[in-house]
């Protein structure tokens, strides 16, 4: 018998509704093909038709009721076992709903009471705090005084100079670049606010120092600018106040601007490296290597420190396009390969990697 035939015959005797009606192989199809073939059937098959609650399917097949009345039972019992169905999913959704909203009202009270542990909330907000300032492990001995410290710094408070000492030598793991570009932020601040009370212009160009290193040229802009309309005529004075202007002017990408104040720094004061170290960076970001290359030499000459020269080159190189940072050390490998040695081995992943 085919399967739409056994599905004719699970509506014929009003028991489409139960799966194994229309199932080959299943019992209760069986017993329907029996029935239908007139055949009698065992005492087991009764059986099963009663503890399947098919009273009237019992009935017809034992000839106790005659079809008319097998279709009005039938048709009674079917409307009972779909509605009984039904009443059973409706009661299993809301069971599972109370489960699923059980459980999710566990976890939040677990998550609640986690929130409310003082160890673990502790945890938390330390692994937040070294997260923001980009620290990873640090060494249990330097753990106590490292979060203090970092606590303090992200409360807005200063640190003091033996505490800025320690982390950048100590527990230099700790001193990122987060970390220090956040502790430059706060120095600047203060410095601004001390030379706004003060008057006192040397605080304006600390506090242009220290912008310039929380990469915030701007703010370094308007205190110079404010500064110099304030200052005296001390030419040491005034050119500490146009060098400092002219390396914002240089890291806002102003260089026109910045080789202006450095040329007017170097006319105040001839004998100060630090204008020249300025006009040297200057100029090569202006593509004059040559006037570059003469301005950082006249720096050395001065007193500006050969190291503090090739951190210079360094940020030069890093900031610079590759063909410009091609063409910079290539110039400078050639006026003196013994002096600029160390840029042989640098290249453009060697800028990348100190750029990230």
């Amino acid at each position: 018998m085919s399967g739409s035939s056994q599905a004719g015959l699970a509506e014929k005797y009003l028991v489409d509704d139960l799966p194994g009606a229309a199932l080959v192989g299943a019992r209760l199809n069986g017993i329907l093909q029996k029935i239908e073939a007139g055949e009698t059937l065992t005492s087991v098959a009764q059986g099963f038709l009663m503890s399947g609650g098919l009273n009237s399917l019992l009935a017809l097949a034992t000839g106790q009721i005659d079809r008319l009345a097998f279709e009005q039972a039938a048709a009674r019992e079917r409307s009972e076992r779909i509605q009984k169905a039904k009443d059973d999913a409706d009661r299993a959704a809301a069971e599972q709903a109370r489960k699923a909203e059980a459980m999710d009202a566990a976890i939040k009270a677990r998550f609640a009471a986690m929130e409310n542990d003082p160890a673990l909330r502790r945890k938390r907000e330390a692994r937040e705090l070294r997260d923001r300032f980009g620290i990873g492990f640090i060494d249990t001995e330097h753990y106590p005084r490292a979060m203090r410290l970092l606590k303090q710094v992200a409360s807005g408070d200063r640190l003091a100079p033996a505490d800025v000492a320690w982390l950048s030598t100590e527990a230099d793991d700790c001193w990122t670049d987060a970390l220090q570009q956040a502790w430059h932020r706060l120095e600047a601040e203060a410095l601004t606010k001390a030379w706004g009370e003060s008057r006192d212009p040397w605080d304006a160009v600390n506090a242009s120092a220290h912008w310039r290193k929380a990469d915030e040229p701007q703010q370094a802009l308007e205190v110079t600018g404010a500064a110099l309309a304030k200052a005296g005529r001390s030419p040491k004075t005034r050119s500490a106040l146009l060098t400092t202007r002219g390396g914002a002017m240089r890291d806002a990408g102003r260089l026109t601007e910045a080789r202006t104040l450095g040329l007017e720094a170097h006319e105040l004061t001839p004998a100060d490296f630090r204008p020249c170290t300025l006009l040297g960076a200057v100029s090569m970001g202006l593509g004059d290597l040559a006037a570059g290359h003469d301005w950082y030499a006249k720096a050395e000459a001065l007193g500006a420190e050969r190291r503090a020269i090739d951190q210079d080159l360094r940020a030069l190189l890093i900031r610079s396009e590759p063909d410009a940072r091609d063409r910079i050390r290539n110039f400078l490998l050639e006026q003196d390969p013994e002096r600029f040695a160390w840029l042989r081995n640098w290249n453009h992943k060697t800028a990348a990697a100190h750029r990230r």
